[in-house]
């Protein structure tokens, strides 16, 4: 119990210094606030996927994400945190993302498979952000996607890139836990690829941190 306990105090110090340095690099260097926003979530969120090696009992998560969501919530409206908070639209990204991760740590827990929890996570700290970056600064033939005449916020560039590269992180995943590269491998990391880029696509104001990795997680409890 010693151990967990001081395992999820030196995470929290480690977060607090990604979060102090990202804020100095988002002062220092003028970088936009969505840069460094994506930043952080791709460094935060994939250095969580050590949870399942670490933490035998989601109590310690709960306190690590109850921690930095009532920070992020406080902060909201406040100049503490400019670097995830700068941007040019509403959003609950931030806070719904230590959310997002206990739910997702919880749920796999209780069904014992720490791949549950992996690969959701791998997803949602790599293809959200590369979506985002690629999806606001690549301007050129990239344009906003119409569905049935409602116009999203997403574009051509920043899905296509969700799709193809949670479909090569699943199904590189899926061969290494399941040791064999057939059928359903293919069409299982095809589908959580596809549902992913769905879910990334009509969720707004940032609620896709929280229901993408849910949403993979699902096609896993239901498929694998």
């Amino acid at each position: 119990m010693r151990n967990q306990i001081a395992l999820t105090f030196i995470f929290l110090i480690a977060i607090t210094f990604l979060l102090i340095f990202n804020e100095l690099v988002y002062r220092r260097l003028g970088l936009k606030g969505e840069i460094t926003r994506k930043f952080a979530h791709f460094t935060a969120t994939l250095s969580t996927i050590t949870f399942p090696y670490l933490f035998n009992d989601h109590w310690y998560v709960l306190v690590l994400a109850s921690i930095f969501f009532i920070v992020l919530f406080i902060s909201r409206h406040g100049t503490q945190l400019k670097s995830i908070h700068d941007i040019d639209r509403k959003s609950a990204g931030s806070y719904l993302l230590p959310l997002s991760i206990y739910l997702t740590f919880l749920i796999s827990i209780k069904l014992d498979n720490k791949f549950l929890y992996i690969l959701p996570i791998l997803i949602l700290a790599i293809c959200d952000p590369m979506a985002g970056i690629l999806g606001i600064n690549l301007k050129n033939y990239n344009h906003k996607i119409q569905v049935l005449g409602y116009k999203t916020r997403k574009t051509w560039l920043g899905s296509g890139s969700f799709l193809m590269s949670s479909f090569i992180i699943s199904l590189i995943a899926l061969y290494f836990y399941r040791m064999v590269f057939d059928l359903k491998t293919f069409w299982l990391a095809l589908g959580i690829a596809v549902v992913g880029t769905l879910i990334e696509l009509f969720s707004g104001r940032g609620t896709d941190n929280l229901f993408v990795p849910l949403s993979v997680l699902l096609m896993l409890v239901v498929f694998l």
